[in-house]
């Protein structure tokens, strides 16, 4: 399972260029240490919006991660689940369509969301 997800970004050649010299020079490894960078001072500096955002709308933030077994003990009690997470939700190859069209109301991921097609398309209608 992986923790990273793989993203294309255009860039300009001026900029890239830019970068390419702040490598050459030292400042960064490589392009792809540069862009994390610049992406995480980013997050950084809007993190009071995403505090405020995780605290309104109720989000987990990390992994979250369902098997089979997870999921039947939500539907012997008759429980519904809303999951609303940012990071990383991984549901088990062992959870089928209809299992999770049971357990699952709802469902919110801001960052990379994990399952079989087959559960991704059942689940089609309840994300948000």
């Amino acid at each position: 399972m992986s923790e990273t997800e793989k993203i294309t970004i255009n860039m300009g050649a001026v900029d890239l260029g830019k970068i390419d010299l702040l490598v050459q020079e030292g400042s960064y490894t490589n392009r792809t240490d540069f862009i994390r960078t610049a992406i995480r001072n980013q997050i950084d500096k809007h993190n009071f919006e995403i505090q405020q955002s995780v605290s309104r709308n109720s989000f987990v933030v990390g992994a979250l991660i369902y098997d089979r077994n997870d999921l039947e003990k939500f539907r012997s009690k008759g429980e519904k689940i809303n999951l609303k997470i940012i990071g990383l939700l991984h549901l088990n190859n062992n959870i089928d369509a209809n299992l999770a069209m049971q357990v699952i109301e709802s469902l919110q991921v801001r960052g990379i969301f994990q399952a079989s097609e087959e559960v991704k398309k059942s689940l089609i209608d309840k994300i948000r």
